[in-house]
């Protein structure tokens, strides 16, 4: 690996801060930039930012996420997820290194009976769906061999994600309502960087060619976000703590500004079969991440970058799209 450091666009979102925290782990030089040093939404500085770092790759891990704002806040949106993206792929490709950018299963209406491929037409309900996949035409257009992933229902013990929600919603209610009707593939947050550090690598020293276009990316197993908590609360309860009523509602029921999917599920197989890469199975990288929610403390998190996220729209992908009710 080139001495050069991997940059990280974003810095306090979960993945962001799994791609760090991997990266120093494996003494790999790694670069992570938040909104202090790197404003998204001032394109024309990026290059004046990026170039006296000399970046060997990079690793776009920032979006706007705040998907039901997002519907009430458009142009923003788009500013930073396609044009804010756009602008990144552009000095990447100027300065001829590999950019990675990640991408969501949001582009897709969930009206699909199976799990959603690469070469399914894309047809997002919401805003934030919009600008991502506006996002992925804008980046493959600025970096013809940009590599992007689309992932799902991300989570780790960092930051706004479903499990850290049903962990909150665990102390302060009797019973939880959760959407039974959404099918997705849970993802975790380091399983995703791990995955993503170790096609960096590879972008350095094979043909980019062969791993330029989009790939989708999740965690392997499929439920919906019912299942998902009913597996966070029997994991839970297995390790002595105690977990509340769990409640199944429907969509319907569950009313929010912008529309989700009802199928999220992502069709990882290209990925494993092009790149080599398979992600672990979602249910035993949960029992991982909540090994460490609990040895560290059910709110272990809450410190000033934890807190950062949950009040920002700009951070990373995925965070705050958990489909539970929030008045439970």
């Amino acid at each position: 690996m080139t001495e050069r450091p991997v940059l990280i666009a974003g810095r306090n979102g979960q993945l962001a801060r799994c791609l760090h925290d991997l990266a120093v782990l494996h003494s790999m030089p790694v670069v992570a930039l938040g909104r202090a040093e790197f404003n998204l939404e001032a394109h024309g500085e990026l290059r004046q930012t990026i170039d006296p770092l000399a970046p060997s790759v990079i690793i776009n891990a920032a979006a706007y996420t705040a998907v039901d704002l997002a519907e009430s806040e458009v142009a923003r949106a788009f500013n930073i997820n396609r044009d804010a993206a756009a602008a990144l792929a552009d000095v990447a490709w100027q300065m001829n290194i590999p950019f990675i950018h990640i991408s969501t299963d949001y582009v897709f209406d969930g009206t699909k009976s199976e799990a959603y491929e690469e070469s399914d037409v894309p047809a997002p309900l919401n805003v934030y769906g919009a600008s991502k996949l506006a996002g992925e035409a804008a980046v493959l257009a600025a970096h013809p061999l940009a590599t992007v992933i689309r992932t799902s229902w991300v989570y780790s013990p960092y930051g706004n994600n479903f499990v850290r929600t049903m962990l909150r919603l665990r102390e302060a209610q009797p019973i939880v309502r959760v959407v039974h009707d959404q099918y997705g593939n849970p993802t975790s947050a380091l399983d995703l960087a791990s995955a993503i550090l170790q096609l960096s690598g590879r972008l350095l020293t094979h043909d980019r060619r062969a791993m330029a276009g989009i790939f989708h990316l999740a965690g392997q197993g499929e439920t919906t976000w019912h299942g998902f908590a009913e597996a966070i609360f029997d994991l839970l309860a297995h390790r002595g703590v105690r977990v509340p009523q769990l409640e199944a509602i429907t969509s319907e029921q569950y009313q929010t500004a912008a529309r989700r999917p009802r199928n999220s599920r992502l069709d990882s197989s290209r990925a494993e079969r092009v790149l080599g890469i398979r992600l672990p199975s979602w249910r035993c990288s949960l029992e991982t991440c909540l090994d460490q929610l609990v040895e560290g403390g059910i709110d272990a998190e809450r410190n000033s970058a934890g807190w950062r996220q949950r009040n920002s729209t700009v951070s990373n992908h995925e965070s705050g799209q958990q489909a539970a009710t929030a008045d439970l």
